[in-house]
C-alpha cells in the first residue's frame, strides 16, 4: 500500500520545539517533492514548507521563516519539520503531501491539495500552556 505516515505531533508549550516526520511506505522518495501543509479549525489548509527532490527547500508561510526547517533523508524514505520557538497559531493538523511531477518549490507551496500524488492523514499540534 502507498502511503505518507505522519508522527511527531503532539502537546507542546508556547516557545517550545517538536520535529514532525513523514515516511513512505510503498514507495520511494527519491524522485518525489514533499511539502508539509497544515489546517487549523475553521482555517483552509496552507504551505508550511516544501523540498524538492534535489533537496532545495523553502518556508512557504512567514511565519514559518526563522523557526521551521525542512530537511529529507532519503536513506531512511522520511522527511522531517523541526518546529522551534512554537506559537499558539501553530496550532493546527499538519499534513505531509508528495509530488512527482518537477516543479519548484514555491509553486508547491500553493499547489490545491488534489494537485498532489499522495497525502498523508496528519499529525496534530497543538501550542498551549
Amino acid at each position: 500500500q502507498l502511503q505518507l505516515v505522519e508522527s511527531g505531533g503532539g502537546l507542546v508549550q508556547p516557545g517550545g520545539s517538536l520535529r514532525l516526520s513523514c515516511a513512505a511506505s510503498g514507495f520511494t522518495l527519491d524522485n518525489y517533492s514533499i511539502g508539509w501543509f497544515r489546517q487549523a479549525p475553521g482555517k483552509e489548509r496552507e504551505g508550511v514548507s516544501c523540498i524538492s527532490s534535489n533537496g532545495i527547500s523553502t518556508n512557504c508561510a512567514d511565519s514559518a521563516k526563522g523557526r521551521f526547517t525542512i530537511s529529507r533523508d532519503n536513506a531512511k524514505n522520511t522527511v522531517y519539520l523541526q518546529m522551534n520557538s512554537l506559537k499558539p497559531e501553530d496550532t493546527a493538523v499538519y499534513y505531509c503531501a508528495a509530488l512527482f511531477r518537477i516543479t519548484t518549490v514555491q509553486a508547491m507551496c500553493i499547489m490545491p491539495p488534489p494537485g498532489m500524488d499522495y497525502w498523508g492523514k496528519g499529525t496534530l499540534v497543538t501550542v498551549s500552556s
